[in-house]
């Protein structure tokens, strides 16, 4: 970009801006922008930063409980976890970078929540991910798949980080947009978390980590617009990563965090040097100053508009005590990173921007931030899906189940595990596969952290706002089957385009269903993000947009570690079936993949039998009345026992439900608020359940290395374990 480029309307609409939104930007300024003040507007006021379409409705999530610390509006939320240590963790979303560049659009989705976290003062323990794919018979999904894979676990484990966990389905839905959702957990003392907010006029601004580019740039505006066929000329706007280099600022950051010298610090995220200044500004109520002659280059004759619109990666803005700013210096240096004062704190209010003694933004702040657009969008309600009237099974229930564990969404995902290193750092308890969450030590003490990720899209399809509660639930429950207590969520909100009614209305719906379920299970909001337009223009005009995706990131405390169970069935033990079951198949798993049919109504949840069935799962547990334990999901109560099976490499032998429903609804159904618990009393267990009023029965021994169903037919493991690992191996062969 030239500087005599001409500032009109039409470039303001090319920059992502509508007519009504510069005209706005003009009443503010007075005055026609500047190109860098234009490009300020545009990624400031981009779907991406401001959340215009979301925001309104996302205040009705609750976010406040006597154990979170900071909620939204920090880098990240915080939760109390006890013995002087908090939790910090988001989620967030790099979609649009990973479809245009797979590799490198997750590995700085990686590499940017990392930096939301250790910002904060906190030490990163663990990454998971949530990632969505298309149809794996179109040729394109293997490359985004094997590009993504590759990337996160490129970054992360050179960062030295371990991926504990995380999801993945598939669906044409997905085809040519990908989503790619990363997660990140630290770890900190209470009394040192840092913050945002600017602090002290005349204090030092202070930018450290790698030289900036002129990769990235309009990557925020990118972010906020629907896919078409140019998508794939966008790769300049897709950053480039280097782990080695984080890894270098995540040392350096705290140790400058261990003494005095910052007063507040941001990542360089989204927008790059605009948005950390703007941000860390605005919350401070300060103004700023920038000399971008003082900033890190590494590339010639950048002009003030690249510098603060790249989103280069490795970037950190501070604000320093004026007397520690050497040290901070010598700090950085030994880490062998750049660091640099490019500006200072005023009192003016204003974003002031000089670049070869020339001025090339000056830009009140309060309009800036307040005058953001906020649409109250016109939205339709989901209308109401036919209930699925009767469906009979084709094949017979060892069948059915052979196709299910074979199936996309519900295959093994141990190829995915193996490209990323779960154990660095010595604190992983249960690696992925292993239980239902994650759990992590916290170090030098009994506690320890249960991680997950969930959202049913399938059920968010049919209705959001049942889907979305559903997401929750079964985040609650997951963390629950280890013995953990739930206490916060981070939520990553995927959806097309909200200037459709149709998707505003999802949007609505699941906010409201994700409200609700929040409240009744005490699991606030503490973090998240919003990923709009998630939709693709085809050449005839035509477009797709992905299924809802309002991912669920959970966590949850156990206070002694050594309690935490997971799902690996164990011989000669009970299994119980906790919950109760009806025989939900509306869009099922196995509807979907048995009989090729997406509909009916998603499985509601119960919020009252659902926190019953899950505090009393959790306190046996506690009691040691439970040995292994596993929620009922996806493929219901016969996936369920499977998975226990293969993870723990013993048979067991199903007894016959009595149900007085068809054999297919009892072990496929996906009736909510349920879990399988092995025991070495199933009678005591059961009677134990009684008494706290949950609904419990033996339905299987465990034992042999054979899967026998009630008819007498048998499931070898090692049929099981081939028909589990078949999808990728065919997928991905070595």
């Amino acid at each position: 970009m030239k500087k005599s480029i001409a500032v009109t309307e039409t470039l303001a609409r090319e920059f992502g801006l509508t007519s009504e939104e510069y005209a706005r930007v003009l009443a503010i300024m007075g005055r026609t922008p500047s190109l860098t003040e234009l490009g300020i507007f545009a990624a400031m006021w981009s779907e991406h930063c401001s959340y215009k379409s979301s925001r309104q409705w996302l205040r009705q999530l609750p976010t406040k409980a006597p154990w979170v610390v900071h909620g939204p509006g920090e880098n990240a939320g915080v939760v109390d976890i006890g013995q002087g240590y908090v939790a910090i963790f988001k989620i967030e979303s790099h979609n649009h970078p990973s479809f245009i560049e797979p590799y490198q659009g997750a590995a700085t989705g990686v590499g940017g929540i990392l930096r939301d976290i250790f910002a904060m003062g906190a030490r990163p323990i663990a990454n998971l991910n949530a990632l969505r794919f298309g149809d794996p018979e179109n040729p394109i999904t293997r490359r985004i798949l094997d590009g993504v894979v590759r990337g996160i676990g490129g970054y992360g484990n050179c960062v030295g980080v371990p991926t504990v966990g995380g999801e993945i389905n598939f669906h044409s839905a997905y085809d040519s947009n990908p989503l790619v959702n990363a997660m990140t957990v630290g770890l900190a003392r209470k009394d040192k978390v840092f913050l945002s907010a600017a602090v002290g006029v005349g204090n030092p601004v202070v930018y450290v980590g790698s030289r900036t580019g002129r990769d990235g740039i309009h990557g925020a505006t990118m972010s906020s617009a629907e896919f078409d066929k140019e998508a794939l000329s966008k790769r300049p706007t897709v950053q480039v990563g280097d782990p080695f280099m984080e890894k270098l600022l995540i040392e350096a950051c705290l140790e400058l965090m261990a003494t005095d010298a910052i007063l507040s610090i941001q990542d360089m995220g989204a927008a790059g040097l605009t948005s950390s200044a703007v941000e860390m500004a605005s919350k401070g109520g300060v103004g700023i100053t920038l000399n971008l002659d003082a900033v890190p280059q590494r590339e010639r004759e950048m002009t003030a508009y690249e510098m603060m619109l790249s989103e280069s990666q490795e970037r950190m803005l501070m604000v320093l005590r004026p007397d520690r700013t050497e040290m901070a210096r010598k700090i950085f240096e030994k880490w062998e990173l750049e660091c640099a004062v490019i500006g200072h704190l005023t009192e003016t209010g204003r974003l002031i921007v000089q670049h070869k003694d020339v001025v090339e933004a000056d830009i009140p702040l309060t309009p800036l931030v307040d005058q953001a657009p906020v649409y109250d969008r016109p939205f339709k309600r989901q209308p109401p899906v036919t209930p699925l009237g009767k469906v009979y099974a084709p094949l017979s229930l060892d069948d059915m189940l052979i196709r299910l564990l074979a199936s996309p969404d519900l295959c093994s995902r141990a190829w995915v595990w193996n490209q990323y290193d779960g154990t660095v750092g010595g604190k992983t308890v249960f690696r992925p596969g292993m239980a239902d969450s994650a759990v992590i030590r916290v170090e030098e003490t009994s506690l320890g952290l249960a991680l997950t990720t969930d959202c049913t899209p399938r059920y968010c399809q049919a209705n959001a706002q049942v889907g979305a509660a559903q997401a929750v639930a079964e985040a609650w429950r997951n963390i629950t089957a280890t013995g953990a207590r739930p206490l916060a969520i981070t939520n990553n909100l995927n959806f097309a385009n909200p200037e459709k009614p149709e998707i505003m209305g999802q949007i609505v719906g699941a906010i409201e269903g994700m409200a609700e379920a929040c409240q009744a299970l005490d699991f606030p909001v503490v973090s998240g993000n919003v990923s709009l337009y998630n939709e693709t223009r085809h050449p005839d005009g035509s477009t797709r947009a992905i299924l809802p995706t309002p991912v669920i990131g959970g966590l949850g405390l156990i206070d002694d570690i050594q309690r935490a169970v997971g799902l690996a069935m164990r011989a000669a033990e009970d299994v119980v079936l906790i919950g109760t079951t009806q025989g939900a198949l509306g869009q099922s798993i196995w509807l979907r993949e048995i009989l090729g049919q997406e509909e009916g109504e998603p499985p509601c949840v119960d919020f009252e039998v659902e926190r019953r069935n899950g505090d009393f799962v959790r306190k046996a547990i506690h009691a040691g009345y439970i040995t292994a334990c596993h929620d009922v999901s996806d493929g219901g109560i016969l996936v369920a026992i499977a998975e226990m099976v293969l993870a723990g490499g013993v048979g067991c032998t199903l007894e016959s439900p009595d149900s007085g429903m068809r054999p297919e609804a009892f072990w496929f159904g996906e009736d909510q608020s349920r879990y399988l618990a092995c025991t070495p009393n199933g009678v005591a267990l059961c009677e134990r359940a009684a008494q706290a009023g949950v609904s419990a029965r033996i339905i299987g021994r465990s034992g042999g290395n054979e899967l026998i169903f009630p008819s007498g037919v048998t499931l070898s493991l090692l049929r099981l374990k081939a028909a589990h690992e078949s999808f990728f191996q065919a997928l991905i062969p070595d």
